[in-house]
């Protein structure tokens, strides 16, 4: 089942350090089957505050994510970006190509009675 990297990042810098992270994280992603789904584009906020932007990468599983995240490559150039942009980041996992909104309705009902 897919799981998605997401970072929430809330302002954006034009350091040169932020333009490199850019230009290598693809290659840290390659082998753990990572690609971009959104990024570089400005959220339209339909409710609430959204603050900054949105990047979401789709990786094949969870622990694929993880070791990404993990990685000695991905970790080397992680500091060009967090010294430069505050945000949050998180993984999560998808869920699959059958999933039933009202099964899982249902099953959360149950657990509260």
């Amino acid at each position: 089942m897919a799981a998605y990297a997401l970072a929430h990042l809330y302002e954006l810098s034009n350091h040169p350090e932020v333009f490199e992270y850019i230009e290598r994280i693809q290659s840290t992603m390659d082998p753990f089957g990572g690609r971009f789904l959104v990024h570089g584009t400005m959220p339209e906020v339909i409710e609430g505050e959204w603050p900054g932007t949105l990047v979401i990468i789709e990786f094949p599983d969870v622990d694929s994510a993880r070791a990404w995240y993990a990685s000695p490559a991905y970790q080397e150039i992680l500091h060009l970006r967090t010294d430069h942009i505050p945000g949050a980041a998180i993984l999560v996992d998808g869920v699959g190509a059958n999933y039933d909104a009202v099964a899982t309705a249902h099953k959360l009902r149950a657990a509260v009675r």
